[in-house]
């Protein structure tokens, strides 16, 4: 009976944290207006002086210029917590208090203009932190350091500063490709929606690692079995599930593929089902994969490239998962690090490093495809775009 109670309890919880984000999801694409928040490299290649923000409004396809909301260091990815009171950017730094580690830093929100106010900063515990989220309780911020090929989870505190860390995960082991894969290389972390899990791409180990994730306390604990294996010199790095929640994508950087997984979200299980490659079968040329989205409607993929500087988009089986390739766009620029779907799904925005702009697309709801709106946002070595809604 005891048993039976735990099991009805857990499922109720379960289902209520589903119906909060399934509510939560459809109120803030209900939106029209919203900040758009763009991480940039201030160092190395980047020129730019920290994070930049910019209106924009979905029933017009419209946007305003670029103002600095804040300065700080190479804040290449940034998430925005479930509140959008709080936003999190990594300092992409090998060297943040000392070697061998990175900075996580906090920041609160101006949602009436945008402005970002520093709070504090904490070292990652691993160079070169590439990628930050934040879990779905507002509670967490999970971390992926690059080349220190580690992963970290640090808690959000009442005034929304970062805590130390609760989990820290060293990686161990290397792949096929001697230069780039030597050691382990953490290039993304996500948790699952029902926030039970921790989704990990290790570009050095070809591997997908799959963390159960303790909300309560913040800590991770591998999973059973522990990862999928991708195929030998793939170089996984970021990672996309589809709105069904039967299936998941991994945008390969050195393989230039893209890998379908069958998702088992109850048990942290994901089988790779199809590799497709990204680039057009006549590209000659250095190019290295980087960003993968699925449409909101599930119908849909998107992946970048950065050397042909395109994006390729995919229609996906519903039953299947599998991917057929429909077009091969331009995105105006150069070196399309990142993109970005908006949360209506009628534009795409392009984030081309090289070129220092943000170009933006209309999708086509029923074919998928890509059209330049003509809108063109100038930012210095734009990264990362993630959206605020507002009123």
């Amino acid at each position: 009976m005891n048993q039976n109670r735990k099991l009805s309890s857990y499922a109720v919880s379960l289902l209520t944290v589903s119906v909060l984000l399934a509510t939560a999801a459809t109120a803030f694409a209900a939106n029209s207006r919203y900040i758009v928040f763009v991480g940039t490299y201030t160092q190395g290649d980047g020129h730019a002086k920290g994070i930049y923000a910019y209106r924009y409004d979905a029933s017009t396809g419209k946007t305003s210029s670029p103002e600095l909301a804040v300065e700080t260091t190479n804040p290449s990815w940034v998430a925005l917590a479930p509140n959008g009171r709080f936003l999190y950017a990594v300092n992409e730094l090998g060297n943040y208090g000392g070697p061998n580690s990175g900075g996580l830093s906090a920041f609160a929100v101006d949602q009436a203009t945008g402005r970002l106010t520093f709070l504090n900063e904490v070292a990652t515990r691993g160079a070169d932190p590439c990628y930050v989220s934040v879990d779905h309780t507002g509670r967490y911020v999970l971390v992926a350091n690059y080349t220190g090929g580690s992963i970290a989870v640090f808690p959000i505190l009442a005034d929304g500063k970062l805590g130390a860390a609760t989990a820290f995960v060293q990686h161990t082991g290397h792949g096929t490709n001697p230069e780039r894969q030597e050691g382990p290389h953490a290039h993304s972390i996500m948790p699952t929606p029902d926030n039970r899990f921790a989704i990990v791409n290790d570009l050095g180990l070809d591997e997908l690692l799959v963390y159960r994730f303790d909300s309560a306390n913040g800590t991770l604990t591998p999973n059973a079995p522990p990862f999928a294996k991708l195929e030998a010199g793939a170089g996984p790095r970021h990672f996309a599930l589809a709105p069904n929640k039967k299936f998941a994508y991994v945008i390969n950087e050195m393989g230039k593929t893209v890998t379908a997984f069958s998702a088992d979200l109850h048990a942290g299980v994901f089988k790779p089902i199809q590799y497709v490659k990204t680039l057009p079968e006549d590209f000659r040329g250095r190019n290295d994969d980087a960003e993968i989205e699925v449409h909101p409607s599930g119908r849909f993929l998107y992946a970048s490239n950065r050397g042909d500087d395109s994006i390729a988009i995919y229609a996906i089986d519903p039953a299947k998962g599998t991917l057929k390739q429909i077009a091969d766009v331009p995105t105006g620029g150069k070196e399309p690090r990142s993109f970005a779907i908006d949360p209506t799904g009628k534009f795409l925005f392009a984030a081309n490093q090289n070129s220092d702009d943000i170009v933006m697309f209309r999708i086509d709801a029923k074919t998928g495809r890509l059209t330049p709106t003509g809108e063109k946002v100038e930012v210095p070595s734009p990264v990362c775009i993630k959206f605020l809604a507002v009123e």
